[in-house]
């Protein structure tokens, strides 16, 4: 049975993740991290990291509590950092404000701290215990713990797709599969993530946007990526929308036309060129890239094609499929993955920790590709 202390602890942890979902999506290359104050039983200062180079949510929790952190026993969703960066090391300001004990859900990964921001809080003569609802942390921040064990953002696979697994119809018809709801469900995960990805295949036939339409002042769209080998990108193309403030990137093998992607710069275009991939880029190289520009997370968009490589080459960690209540049968309709597919099903990509959620008469299936959970 759950101790009394325990019981008050979770209920304090979960306020600070609470406090630290406040920032989802927009912290990048940092981790979410929310922070409570508690002292005699009462809440007494709060806070959140709102944006990389922003404070900590630890010095927020501080300021806030006005003179009452002596004492007090500090609850934060992340081990203290305890390295100079944009801002000083948060253990120093705990120390400093006389803080009596720290409870932290679960270390951070980053080699600059992973436990030696605990270990700095102990040589202060702070008690600190970790492990309070970490799987909880861990989850809200995998994106953050994936860039920082694998070097590459954490990978959402979105599918919008019949009962039957097709993605279009014989004629490539594929608005809309999913209704109304499923598709501002979508918006608010562009509004989440760091970049979309998709292959040129699907601008050349959807011609999306790609960008956040929630409707609200504090969207922000996502970073378009363009799988493009050949810089085939038309120049009316939506994704190339000078009205977004997310940029747009292209993807280019070195076969592509150095006139071309001249072009495309002039027109605000970024260009990846991705080496040693000249006939299909290899989308690790191209997620390593990503990652080390600072995206946390991406999540792919595209099609069939796009949709294989990348889960033959393994870069997916989370699949969303949304199923919409219609057949479409054909063999020429395209399905979820193309490819050559499997042998035999002991070869299949399987999902772990599934979870289904309803929107209208649509059915989302969310799942981790199996192995690819992050955990404490």
């Amino acid at each position: 049975m759950d101790s009394e202390q325990n019981i008050v602890d979770r209920s304090y942890m979960r306020r600070a993740l609470e406090l630290a979902a406040g920032s989802r999506g927009r912290t990048s290359p940092n981790p979410m991290v929310g922070a409570v104050l508690v002292k005699d039983g009462r809440v007494v200062g709060e806070g959140f990291h709102a944006f990389a180079g922003s404070d900590h949510a630890e010095c927020i929790a501080i300021r806030d509590a006005t003179g009452q952190a002596r004492g007090a026993t500090l609850y934060v969703s992340l081990e203290p950092c305890c390295h100079h960066g944009k801002t000083p090391p948060c253990t120093d300001l705990i120390a400093g404000a006389g803080i009596a004990r720290v409870v932290a859900a679960c270390q951070d990964p980053n080699p600059a701290v992973d436990g030696k921001g605990c270990a700095a809080l102990r040589a202060a003569g702070i008690p600190v215990e970790v492990g309070c609802l970490a799987e909880e942390a861990v989850r809200q921040n995998e994106a953050f713990f994936t860039a920082v064990r694998t070097g590459r953002p954490f990978v959402i696979m979105k599918i919008a797709a019949s009962l039957d697994g097709k993605i279009a119809t014989r004629t490539g018809e594929s608005r809309w599969i999913t209704g109304e709801s499923a598709r501002h469900h979508v918006h608010q995960l562009r509004n989440e993530v760091d970049g979309v990805l998709v292959g040129i295949g699907t601008v050349l036939r959807d011609d999306p946007l790609l960008t956040t339409r929630l409707g609200v002042e504090d969207q922000r769209d996502p970073a378009r990526v363009v799988v493009d080998n050949l810089a085939r990108l038309p120049l009316r193309a939506k994704v190339i929308n000078r009205a977004s403030m997310a940029p747009t990137y292209v993807a280019v093998s070195e076969m592509a036309s150095p006139a071309r992607l001249e072009t495309l710069e002039r027109e605000g275009v970024h260009i990846i060129r991705v080496e040693d991939s000249p006939r299909r880029i290899s989308l690790g190289r191209l997620l390593a890239t990503l990652g080390k520009m600072g995206l946390l997370s991406v999540m792919i968009e595209g099609g069939a094609e796009i949709n294989a490589s990348a889960l033959r080459e393994g870069v997916v960690d989370k699949v969303l499929m949304f199923l919409a209540p219609m057949l479409v049968g054909g063999t020429s309709s395209a399905s979820a993955v193309a490819g050559d597919g499997i042998e035999s099903f002991t070869q299949a990509v399987r999902l772990t920790d599934l979870r289904l959620e309803r929107f209208e008469s649509d059915i989302l299936i969310e799942g981790y590709i199996q192995g690819h959970r992050q955990t404490p």
